[in-house]
């Protein structure tokens, strides 16, 4: 996929990895659409990036404002072939805690956004994408969904997050088989301790323990570092079905 061809949507796009993102592909060449729940931002990261990108407010648990979202996007940019689900909560609590167990609409909301969020805007967007005139080995669209180490290695107090990004994990596959007729692909990244808004809120200690827990390069992942693997993804067509941990080799201990 020619990055001047790009036309993306991406979840989470005022902040964050999905900012980093809409920043790699508009100076790419591309055009984007930058769907969040939160629009306080939006006119801030719109000036910034310029005419190549326009924003959507929309709550991507809900089907209905992730389908009107989509469709704006791809009539604003006459057509749609990449989607990056970056929008995601932490939803951090014990099984177990001191209140008490865990309420289950904390469990609910984190799949919610998480796994249910992703999904949404994955089926809403092939939908359109199936139509889309075939590009070179009859490709027609792109889906990166966002997944976490902890889909692999949760620790304690991240039972919600770690299902959510589970999910995100074991449907990659069956969902690029099952898209691969439509010339659509489907990929996941899983990143380690990225620098992102949630974790500069943190702590300085805090920080340089978590950077200091990172086998090579010591330090924590960069935005543009997890952008330049979506990229990448967008050109390498043989890349499918599959998640890419980006994490500096690190593993997450229990706690």
């Amino acid at each position: 996929m020619k990055h001047e061809t790009i036309r993306a949507i991406i979840s989470g796009g005022v902040s964050g990895l999905g900012l980093a993102t809409a920043r790699a592909l508009v100076a790419a060449g591309a055009q984007v659409t930058l769907v969040d729940i939160n629009g306080e931002s939006a006119d801030g990261v719109l000036d910034e990036l310029g005419p190549a990108a326009r924003f959507v407010q929309a709550d991507v648990s809900d089907e209905n404002e992730v389908l009107r979202a989509v469709e704006s996007a791809h009539k604003q940019m006459d057509g749609l072939n990449l989607v990056v689900n970056a929008a995601g909560i932490l939803g951090a609590a014990r099984v177990l805690g001191r209140q008490g167990p865990m309420p289950s609409d904390l469990f609910r909301k984190t799949l919610e956004v998480n796994l249910l969020g992703s999904f949404n805007l994955a089926k809403c967007a092939a939908a359109l994408m199936q139509h889309n005139e075939p590009m070179e080995d009859g490709e027609r669209g792109l889906i990166i969904n966002t997944a976490s180490v902890a889909a692999f290695e949760g620790q304690i107090g991240q039972a919600a997050y770690a299902a959510s990004k589970g999910g995100i994990v074991g449907m990659t596959l069956p969902m690029a088989r099952e898209l691969g007729r439509f010339g659509i692909r489907v990929m996941t990244i899983a990143p380690g301790i990225f620098e992102t808004p949630m974790v500069a809120g943190m702590p300085e200690e805090v920080q340089a323990s978590l950077a200091a827990s990172i086998p090579f390069p010591g330090r924590l992942g960069q935005g543009s570092e997890y952008a330049a693997l979506v990229l990448h993804i967008a050109e390498n067509r043989y890349l499918n079905g599959e998640t890419i941990r980006l994490d500096g080799a690190t593993r997450l201990q229990p706690r």
